[in-house]
C-alpha cells in the first residue's frame, strides 16, 4: 500500500500522506511522494492540496534512514528530497499545504515547497535536525529565509525549537491559521476558488514571484513582457475581457486555457 498517493476531486488534485501514526519520511514514503507528484504533473489539475491523514502532518524523517549512512548515501537521499521540493515549486498551478499537529523536518520542508500553508491551531512546526547533528537538507532553511528573513531562519534552525502556527503566521511563513475542525473544509474551499481562476495567469504569477526572488524587483520587471504578455493569447483572458465589457467585473468564468 502506498504511503502517499495522488487523487483528484474535480479540478483539485490531492497528494495525501498516510503512514500513521507519525507519517514519517522513510525511503519508501519519499519514493511514493515522488510517484504521486509525477502523477499530478501528468494529470494537470488546476490547484493542488498536500495533506496528511491522522493527528499529525508528519513527525519528519525517520532517524533510521540516517543509521550507518555514508556521506555519499546521504547525498542520494537528499537529492530525492530536493526533487520533491523542486517538483512542487515547478508545478504551474497553485499549491497549498494543509497542516495539522506536528510538522517537522522534511514535512515542514514539504509544506514550505508549496505556494501557501494553511495551518490548524494545533500545528507545531520545527526544523529540528540539530538534535542529530544535522542541518535541514530539503531546502527548508533557505525557504524560511525567503519568507521570514535570514535572522528568523537562523533562529528557527539553530534553536531546534517547535513553533506554533500563530508565531509562524506572524513571521509570514504560514498564510492562515484556523481551528482544527475547520482546516480541511477551508483549505478545500480556497483551493476550489484558486482552481476556478485563470490557471495560466496563476502560473504566470508564480513565475513572477520566482523572478523577483532570483533577480530582485528590477530583474522581475525585465521579465514582465516574457511572463505576462503571452496571457493575451489565452482563452481565459479573451473571454474575461469580453465578459467585463459586456456585463461588468466579476462575472467571467475561466476554463484554464
Amino acid at each position: 500500500m502506498a504511503r502517499a498517493a495522488y487523487t483528484r476531486d474535480g479540478d483539485i488534485g490531492l497528494v495525501v500522506i498516510d503512514d500513521q501514526p507519525l507519517n514519517l519520511f522513510t525511503v519508501e514514503l519519499t519514493n511514493d511522494l515522488i510517484a504521486a507528484l509525477e502523477e499530478a504533473k501528468r494529470d494537470q489539475p488546476r490547484a493542488l492540496v498536500v495533506r496528511a491523514e491522522g493527528k499529525v502532518f508528519t513527525g519528519g524523517v525517520d532517524v533510521h534512514v540516517f543509521d550507518d549512512k555514508t556521506p555519499e548515501q546521504a547525498q542520494e537521499f537528499f537529492d530525492d528530497l530536493l526533487r520533491i521540493t523542486h517538483m512542487l515549486e515547478d508545478m504551474p498551478w497553485p499549491t497549498i499545504a494543509s497542516v495539522q499537529g506536528l510538522c517537522l523536518t522534511a514535512g515542514f520542508e514539504l509544506a514550505l515547497a508549496c505556494d501557501l500553508i494553511w495551518a490548524a491551531e494545533s500545528a507545531r512546526f520545527g526544523l529540528v535536525e540539530i538534535v542529530v547533528g544535522l542541518t535541514p537538507a530539503m531546502g527548508g532553511t533557505q525557504r524560511v529565509a525567503e519568507r521570514a528573513g535570514p535572522a528568523r531562519a537562523r533562529e528557527l534552525v539553530m534553536s531546534g525549537d517547535l513553533y506554533p502556527a500563530e508565531t509562524l503566521e506572524r513571521w509570514n511563513v504560514v498564510n492562515r491559521v484556523m481551528p482544527d475542525e475547520e482546516l480541511g473544509l477551508r483549505t478545500m474551499e480556497f483551493a476550489t476558488r484558486l482552481a476556478a481562476g485563470p490557471t495560466k495567469a496563476n502560473a504566470a504569477t508564480k513565475r513572477m514571484v520566482r523572478a523577483f526572488l532570483e533577480h530582485g524587483v528590477r530583474g522581475a520587471d525585465a521579465r514582465v513582457g516574457d511572463i505576462a504578455a503571452p496571457l493575451f493569447a489565452t482563452e481565459d483572458l479573451q473571454n474575461a475581457v469580453d465578459t467585463f465589457l459586456a456585463e461588468g467585473p466579476g462575472k467571467a468564468s475561466f476554463n484554464g486555457r
